[in-house]
């Protein structure tokens, strides 16, 4: 037993059982659950918030004079202020529910960008964003006439700072920045990353898929114009996002969509627009997702942040050591004590002579269950020169024996191809 498994905290212990699908079987071995970075577990309490939306509650909200419609639209704006909390923003009118993170970053691109790029126009990206926060901003290039600039990386194989600073002048208008990549794992700094885009009037949105699940944030702190997130991702269900912007941004965008509820009148010629969040949601919202993913924040910051924070950075460091023993093997992105901005509890490999797909089959017949692939950060792929990897991401409810039984069965499953590859 390592000593970070001696010194860890019993966090893991405590919340398992809160966690049904974890109790599960597949293929006749318990489960190990390592995919969390594509989407999370959900826990009792917000498996039972929807079914008791449903149940007890179902009904659509605003604008509705009866008691069901009034109770739902109570608890779905309920969600705005813990979200708003759970980000730190400074007013509920700064948080708009979307469907996902991509819906968020194409509201950004289509209302603000369209608007306000033209031609010559530079828009910063770095070589590791998923393809929610490349595409967008392609299409808006090819409509408006900007240019995409890319941010490659250090030799660690994180942010590169530096040539960012290069890339920056009076022409960006933009900075889109993944905060945690989902294949690297590499912590960025955003917030510098933040200020000096600030330094040339750019403004600067913020991919938080991977971090909002795993680190505290702060949106004032962070100084970013917008952040996006998905629920599905810190143990809320699909279907449910969020946007923040800052309000005097947000209250400078017009409407993404068009029709009910995101506005104030119509006219057969004209409309005019709800005030902010209301004329970004266009529709009938995914209310039970919404108070679902009010019930997720609850459970996490019950928890605290800081706590998952700190018992996944035991969680990785045990992975690495662990993985480490492996031969033959690759991890991509900085190691844990690389003095960059840190890393997050996921580690993307591969094993050479080995295709990662395979690998994953076979763990898949011992119970554990991993990713492979590009993960929607085919660019980055290439410029690593290898076309996928395999994936394991932890959350807070794994432990240090999975990680264990994970490795040990990754070893057996190269040793069997290894035996059949030289037969």
């Amino acid at each position: 037993m390592s000593t970070t498994q001696l010194a860890a905290p019993t966090l893991a212990a405590q919340v398992r059982a809160d966690f049904p699908l974890l109790s599960r079987t597949v293929h006749d071995h318990p489960l190990i659950y390592l995919d969390n970075a594509a989407t999370s577990q959900k826990p009792q309490a917000v498996l039972e918030r929807i079914e008791q939306y449903y149940h007890q509650t179902n009904a659509n909200v605003h604008r509705g004079a009866h008691a069901l419609s009034a109770q739902a639209t109570a608890d779905y704006e309920a969600v705005r202020d813990k979200v708003a909390a759970f980000v730190n923003a400074q007013s509920r009118n700064e948080i708009v529910f979307t469907r996902n993170a991509s819906e968020a970053i194409n509201l950004v691109a289509y209302s603000w960008g369209l608007g306000n790029l033209k031609p010559g126009d530079e828009i910063i990206v770095s070589v590791m964003e998923h393809h929610s926060n490349l595409v967008p901003w392609q299409m808006v290039a090819q409509r408006t006439g900007a240019v995409l600039k890319h941010v490659t990386l250090t030799e660690t194989e994180e942010f590169d700072l530096e040539m960012y600073q290069s890339l920056l002048s009076a022409r960006t208008k933009l900075v889109a920045t993944v905060h945690v990549s989902n294949t690297l794992g590499c912590i960025s700094p955003v917030a510098e990353i933040a200020r000096l885009a600030h330094d040339v009037g750019a403004k600067v949105l913020i991919d938080a898929c991977q971090s909002a699940p795993h680190l505290k944030l702060d949106v004032q702190a962070l100084n970013c114009d917008w952040l996006v997130a998905s629920g599905h991702k810190l143990c809320g269900p699909t279907g449910s996002g969020f946007l923040y912007g800052k309000l005097a941004v947000l209250e400078a965008m017009p409407p993404f969509l068009g029709g009910g509820e995101m506005i104030q009148d119509v006219f057969l010629d004209h409309s005019t627009y709800a005030e902010l969040p209301h004329k970004f949601e266009a529709g009938t919202p995914a209310i039970a997702e919404v108070i679902g993913l009010g019930a997720a924040i609850d459970y996490l910051s019950a928890i605290g942040m800081e706590r998952i924070h700190d018992y996944e950075a035991q969680l990785t460091q045990h992975l690495f050591e662990q993985l480490a023993t492996v031969p033959g093997l690759r991890i991509y992105g900085p190691q844990p004590d690389d003095q960059g901005y840190g890393r997050a509890a996921l580690a993307a490999f591969n094993v050479e002579g080995l295709d990662a797909s395979d690998l994953a089959t076979l763990l898949d017949h011992e119970g554990v269950a991993i990713r492979t692939g590009h993960h929607c950060t085919q660019p980055l792929h290439r410029l690593l020169g290898i076309t996928g990897t395999a994936r394991a991401s932890l959350y807070f409810y794994n432990t240090f024996e999975e990680i264990d039984r994970f490795v040990a069965a990754l070893k057996e499953t190269i040793e069997f191809f290894q035996m059949a590859l030289a037969e």
